[in-house]
């Protein structure tokens, strides 16, 4: 087992392990039907692919860093999986910043897991009716919020050049699908869905509407 301060690269093993692991959890919460799911999925997985590359395998991002910057490299050894961590490498290899920011991606990582999952199991039990409860009460697209989010937790664990340049490509795509699924679900349910826009956020919700929601009786 490689510690943190030891080398971790050239481990293709861990690379594959890691995007099946991945790639089985998101498939069985996202559960890809149409063309467009399947878009979303693979996109997604072609930046796990690219991260857990460098993750694991071949470091691309620090070896480009440590040739420009040279002996002015923030730490002495880049090659630790610690200082892979290029958000604490860049504060000079702070065990404290470790130490607070992989438990938080892992947070930001999971959560977006269980919110396609729930997502998911809104929608589709929905029976073809425009559902506007559970999470669908807060985001119009809880299901790329949820990938938004996994995105943004692997990127705060482990930045690289590749997942810089795709994360916001995948904003965009997601924004995209987003708009296409939009203009089907008006065809469908007309002035129901335009008012349902209005009111609720397409992928990041409004505090003060969680705030109404919590105010309201139960019961």
């Amino acid at each position: 087992m490689h510690g943190v301060n030891q080398t971790a690269y050239g481990l293709w093993g861990a690379v594959l392990l890691n995007i099946i692991i991945f790639a089985l959890f998101t498939y069985s919460a996202f559960k890809p039907q149409t063309k467009r799911d399947w878009r979303t999925y693979g996109a997604f997985m072609a930046f796990m692919i690219a991260l857990f590359s460098e993750m694991y395998g071949y470091p691309l991002t620090i070896y480009i860093l440590t040739s420009i910057l040279g002996n002015k490299y923030p730490v002495l050894n880049p090659f630790t999986h610690a200082n892979g961590h290029l958000w604490v490498a860049l504060t000079g290899g702070s065990p404290i910043l470790f130490n607070i920011l992989h438990p938080l991606s892992n947070v930001l990582i999971f959560a977006g897991l269980i919110i396609i999952g729930f997502g998911w199991k809104g929608v589709h039990s929905g029976n073809g009716k425009l559902v506007t409860n559970g999470l669908y009460h807060y985001v119009r697209h809880p299901q790329y919020s949820g990938f938004i989010l996994m995105i943004v937790g692997f990127f705060v664990q482990w930045p690289t050049f590749i997942t810089l340049i795709m994360a916001p490509m995948l904003f965009v795509m997601y924004t995209k699908l987003a708009k296409k699924e939009e203009q089907v679900m008006i065809h469908q349910f007309g002035d129901e869905y335009k008012k349902y826009i209005n009111e609720v956020p397409r992928f990041i919700p409004r505090i003060v509407r969680i705030k109404k929601r919590k105010a309201l009786p139960h019961g």
